[in-house]
């Protein structure tokens, strides 16, 4: 996400705002990223639609101004009504949405539309869009580009409704590439500026035949030409930009020139790490990328021994990706590795991908904590023995506890340590 300009924001209807959605919002908050909502699943079970808006603006703090409203909800869902053109795309319930149809009105009260949906049915959305209109503002681009308010949309993903009307607005009011944050609370000119770019995300075993490793590269300046030689931040040294591409599923084409918001792949023979920064003349102070502190651990271990060497190598490759943390420890763990992530899901993929891609079988053990904070190297030697001390891919510590109970309490016996949700500048 942080490689984006513009950020969609998919909540299910009859959810509504979930926790990973949050820390999510707070990255685009953090770092001046517009939000686009769509709500999806509105043909199945949803909340109070004026309660899913509200839920919005309490919880992310942020105005939600409907683009469009939906005829009906989950088995009544009908259709969506533009609330700009004042047109009406109607929902047949077909598989894959291949069978759609729009028809323009004078408005809410044009008689057509009697006609065409269950009496009850429009009656509701009269009376719900009577009250949109009368209490929520109308779409502005300068308070969206300014992360005031959140435009929503509504549809059903799975069957395809909602979704162009969706992406044909969206190009519409997002914006062209940023100016990018610097850690001096300024921001990087795209224009005006030389090339400049950074490491967003590793990808290993792109090509299996090769298996070859790809940093993605996001253009935050100037203009890049394949061949540029250029100063790589975080090693002090040149770097010659000669093998990029751009992606597209399996495919793969050479890219000889790009511009700021454009994503370039390069082939890294273990030259580049997320958060590096190359750049044409200075390298540019970006605003560190956010770290999510992990919410679930493990150990991990091979289940074959004749495949250790493969094991080790899967899981350096796969920590540099950034899917999950990887720790060390001499207290906790039995001296194996300890994989950090924020769901289960990471977990199973993770181990999915040591087997297909490495051929290297493991058994994952779940342990006990829940939450973690670094800390800084001046608070080390301050830590107990009996605490849960671990040691990240950069050589930063880090503590574990099993509840909010166990860390507050350690804080309250230990105030001269400072716990840090992310990890420190090292």
């Amino acid at each position: 996400m942080i490689a984006a300009d513009t950020a969609v924001m998919v909540l299910d209807a009859g959810k509504g705002v979930e926790p990973q959605t949050i820390k999510l919002f707070k990255v685009c908050r953090d770092r001046g990223i517009p939000i686009v909502t769509f709500i999806n699943k509105m043909d199945r079970p949803t909340k109070n639609l004026f309660v899913l808006l509200d839920e919005i603006e309490k919880v992310l703090g942020i105005s939600a101004v409907p683009m469009v409203w939906p005829i009906g909800t989950g088995v009544d869902f009908s259709g969506v009504y533009s609330r700009k053109d004042k047109k009406i795309l109607t929902y047949d319930k077909t598989p894959g949405g291949s069978q759609k149809s729009s028809f323009q009105t004078s408005g809410v009260n044009d008689t057509e539309l009697d006609s065409r949906f269950e009496d009850w049915v429009i009656k509701s959305f009269r009376e719900e869009l009577e009250l949109v209109e009368g209490g929520i503002s109308e779409f502005s681009q300068k308070d969206f580009l300014d992360s005031k308010i959140t435009p929503v949309f509504f549809g059903s993903a799975v069957n395809n409704f909602g979704i162009q009307l969706f992406l044909d607005e969206f190009i519409k009011i997002a914006p062209p590439p940023l100016f990018f944050p610097l850690k001096d609370g300024s921001r990087l000119d795209p224009i005006h500026t030389p090339f400049s770019g950074f490491i967003f995300k590793v990808q290993a075993n792109m090509n299996r035949q090769h298996r070859d490793r790809i940093a993605f590269l996001r253009v935050t300046s100037g203009k890049f030409e394949r061949g540029l030689n250029v100063l790589h931040g975080r090693l002090g040294k040149s770097v010659k930009l000669s093998s990029s591409f751009a992606f597209f599923g399996q495919d793969r084409n050479t890219v000889d020139e790009a511009y700021p918001g454009d994503i370039i792949g390069l082939v890294n023979p273990g030259t580049y790490a997320i958060g590096d920064i190359v750049a044409s003349s200075k390298v540019p102070d970006l605003k560190s990328l956010p770290v999510f502190a992990p919410e679930l651990f493990a150990t991990i271990s091979s289940a074959d021994t004749a495949s250790m060497k493969s094991f080790r190598k899967g899981i350096e490759q796969l920590a540099e990706e950034g899917i999950l943390h990887l720790f060390s420890s001499q207290t906790i763990g039995g001296g194996l590795p300890i994989i950090g992530a924020m769901g289960q899901l990471q977990f199973e993929v993770f181990k999915r991908r040591l087997l297909d891609e490495y051929n290297a079988p493991s058994t994952i053990t779940v342990l006990p904590y829940v939450i973690s904070c670094w800390i800084g190297r001046e608070d080390l030697a301050k830590v107990p023995s009996s605490a849960n001390l671990v040691t990240d891919r950069g050589g930063r510590a880090a503590l574990l506890f099993d509840t909010e109970w166990d860390k507050g309490y350690f804080q309250k016996k230990n105030p001269e340590i400072t716990l840090l949700d992310y990890p420190p500048i090292v």
